[in-house]
């Protein structure tokens, strides 16, 4: 019998871990995960094993506390799943699973279980009481030099060609890691991260949404270990993180696609069907087989084949490395792409699984619709789905898709800045509204900016109601520098890199000399509300408080965020031109003569029944 040691998960992306003196006897050329731990609320652990006719191998266990519930041979012979099942008192330790072909020739993969440095409610996920900062790693700054280890274990070798719009760029971990200081300077206290995940296609996948190694990080981005380094520099600072997943589909360059496990671990795997994108299907009382079919097991593109999540040994490999990168990496949450795509019921099986792991964590699932009632028919206890979805957060895309509307249209009785108003009175749909995701824009959509703006009025208004209203707000890199751009140019054009992530770059907007007057005023804006917004007492108003709003049929839309007896107001003029407003409508909350301080400007306000406003000014007042 000949033993082998499972090294470094670096390794796992040659073509052979474990070899054999023999060629009659088993190779074991890949195993996912690579390790586990001890003490896990599920005691069910798959590891997937590869190897040349692997499938026949007879396998045993013999480690105290652990027993080889099941060994699966799927269609394909070159794949083994084996269950095991990990007792509550078992020791952190390696274990040898010995393989047997023809009940003589044998290898042992030695599987290591590790102790866990702290519980699954020791994990803080991100909430309400946070800003997350989007970015992707391929657009925002590169901190390494190009070498051979930039594209080790790749097929496709592609490297960074910026003037091409939709090539890698090559920003990386490294360039993120370098601007940590300014991230936490503008005042945001979370990063969402586009996709790390190896992408190993043709054209290069720069934006990371078609993986091809679940266990690895893009060696054009960095390592494993680079990231959890990142991870925890970034907490450090107080910053989270949010690792962004991709589950309804693979890249088509995934070696499953070459060698797929079973017949019906990829949907439609003849590659003919593509999805319709017609998000309505999943909850229209009179859809047809054909349309749903069509929606949920639908390639998403034809680089991208869709994954059977009703196939249970495909959701539980799924699930499996959700907690495997939580455990392993310590991010904070997860966001989930093109979540409604997926099986339902598969989906909502991870969801509880890990939400179970980790109590305190968070998910947010990219459920895209321009209504609310599509949006919040997935969120967790939703009783208009009779399915219990598990997932605690959703994402307006409402509030983005209408951005336009609601803060440059002038406010009349029914425009403007009453679209907002009767956005936000469609909350009643929602089981927690506290735990919806709110952005103008992000990288799949047009930036809230389509273009270089004359003034900065209308900007200002949606970034602090995107700051001070209820939900987890999302700002996209570069917002605070004012980036613009639209889909019609091309994707791209919507990510841009950031000026001075890159070596050459003449400009650097990292720091105020490298801005316009402009940016600074636009980057000066946004800080002060989000260093605002992050100090405590303001934070725990704006993360818990209520919310009151009032209709702006006189042009001023008004609301309050209070907790006990502390307030915040803020009031908006929604038009380009000065108001003279009575102030009778908001009595209930700002009586005659009441003083409260505006942080915007440092100075006092009395409350009167008659105020003047400015062309689209902005009170932000608080009584503490």
């Amino acid at each position: 019998m000949k033993k082998f040691s499972l090294i470094s998960l670096a390794l796992l992306a040659g073509t052979s871990l474990f070899g054999a003196k023999k060629a009659s006897d088993p190779v074991i050329t890949n195993v996912e995960p690579p390790y586990w731990w001890v003490g896990m609320a599920n005691d069910t652990l798959q590891i997937m094993v590869t190897g040349n006719g692997i499938a026949r191998a007879d396998v045993s266990v013999d480690y105290p506390g652990v027993k080889l519930n099941e060994a699966v041979s799927l269609d394909s012979p070159n794949y083994k799943l084996l269950y095991l099942i990990i007792g509550p008192d078992t020791r952190p330790g390696t274990v040898p699973l010995k393989f047997t072909l023809d009940g003589r020739r044998s290898t042992t993969l030695d599987y290591q279980l590790k102790a866990r440095d702290r519980k699954g409610a020791d994990y803080e996920g991100f909430s309400a009481a946070d800003v997350l900062y989007l970015l992707m790693p391929d657009r925002f700054s590169r901190g390494k030099a190009d070498s051979d280890a930039t594209y080790a274990g790749l097929t496709n070798k592609v490297g960074a060609n910026r003037s091409h719009p939709s090539a890698r760029h090559g920003g990386d971990l490294k360039g993120i890691q370098n601007h940590l200081d300014y991230i936490d300077s503008l005042g945001v206290t979370a990063l969402w991260v586009c996709p790390v995940l190896e992408n190993d296609m043709p054209h290069g996948s720069y934006h990371g949404y078609a993986t091809t190694n679940y266990y690895r990080i893009d060696p054009r981005f960095g390592t494993n270990d680079e990231w959890s380094e990142l991870i925890a520099a970034a907490q450090k600072r107080g910053i989270k993180v949010v690792m962004d997943m991709i589950f309804n589909h693979s890249g088509s360059a995934h070696p499953w696609m070459a060698d797929m496990p079973s017949h019906d671990w990829y949907n439609h795997p003849e590659g003919t069907e593509m999805t319709n994108f017609r998000l309505s299907t999943l909850h229209d009382p009179y859809v047809s087989d054909y349309d749903l079919d069509h929606t949920v097991n639908g390639w998403f593109v034809r680089e991208m084949p869709d994954l059977n999540q009703r196939n249970p040994h495909v959701m539980r490999y799924l699930i499996q490395n959700s907690i495997w990168w939580i455990e392993s990496s310590k991010i904070n949450g997860i966001r989930m792409d093109t979540y409604p795509y997926a099986d339902m019921q598969g989906m909502a099986q991870w969801a509880r699984e890990v939400m179970e792991e980790y109590p305190n964590f968070n998910i947010v699932g990219e459920c895209w619709y321009g209504n609310e009632a599509g949006s919040a028919f997935w969120q967790k206890g939703n009783k208009m789905n009779e399915v219990n979805t598990w997932l605690p957060t959703v994402m307006d895309f409402k509030l983005s898709i209408d951005g336009h509307k609601m803060f440059d249209e002038q406010t009349d009785p029914w425009n403007g800045l009453n679209h907002l108003y009767d956005h936000l009175a469609m909350d009643y749909l929602f089981p927690d509204p506290q735990k919806i995701l709110t952005f103008l824009d992000n990288h799949d959509t047009d930036r809230f900016l389509l273009e270089e703006p004359d003034s900065l009025g209308s900007w200002k208004q949606a970034m602090t109601f995107l700051l001070t209203s209820r939900g987890i707000p999302q700002l996209y890199y570069g917002s605070e520098i004012l980036m613009h751009g639209t889909k019609k140019i091309s994707d791209g054009n919507i990510r841009l890199d950031f000026p001075g992530g890159f070596p050459g770059d003449t400009v650097n907007a990292f720091t105020p000399e490298g801005r316009t007057d402009k940016q600074n005023e636009a980057w000066d804006f946004l800080s002060k509300l989000l260093q605002w917004r992050r100090s405590p007492q303001v934070n725990e108003v704006i993360a818990k408080g209520s919310l009151k709003h009032f209709m702006p049929q006189n042009g001023v839309y008004a609301y309050e965020r209070r907790l006990g007896d502390k307030q915040i107001v803020v009031l908006m003029n929604g038009n380009d031109t000065p108001l003279d407003v009575t102030m009778e409508r908001t009595l209930e909350i700002l009586p005659y003569g009441s003083r409260m301080h505006n942080m915007l400007t440092g100075s006092e306000v009395t409350i009167a029944d008659k105020m003047k406003f400015e062309p689209r000014e902005i009170l932000v007042l608080q009584n503490f």
